[in-house]
């Protein structure tokens, strides 16, 4: 997979996390939280709406948070509600 932040910015990316996000809601559905990893060492991206390219699924439009630096790439969440 692949996360592109522009046309000039397209970096791979590695799903660490998938996790059920607690509510207090009545809905069905189950909220969900995916953490994504880039090999990013210093500088991250700010919150966007940023394109997740995936092999199977193809492009998405997905909003990703930055959740910090785990000492070898930047951490970013995408909340599924």
């Amino acid at each position: 997979m692949q996360l592109r932040f522009s046309d000039e910015v397209i970096m791979p990316v590695e799903l660490v996390q998938v996790r059920l996000v607690e509510t207090y809601t009545t809905l069905e559905r189950k909220p969900f939280a995916i953490v994504v990893k880039t090999d990013q060492k210093t500088h991250y991206f700010h919150q966007t709406i940023t394109v997740l390219e995936h092999p199977e699924k193809g492009d998405l439009l997905i909003f990703f948070v930055p959740i910090g630096f785990d000492g070898t790439g930047v951490l970013y969440e995408a909340i599924f509600a």
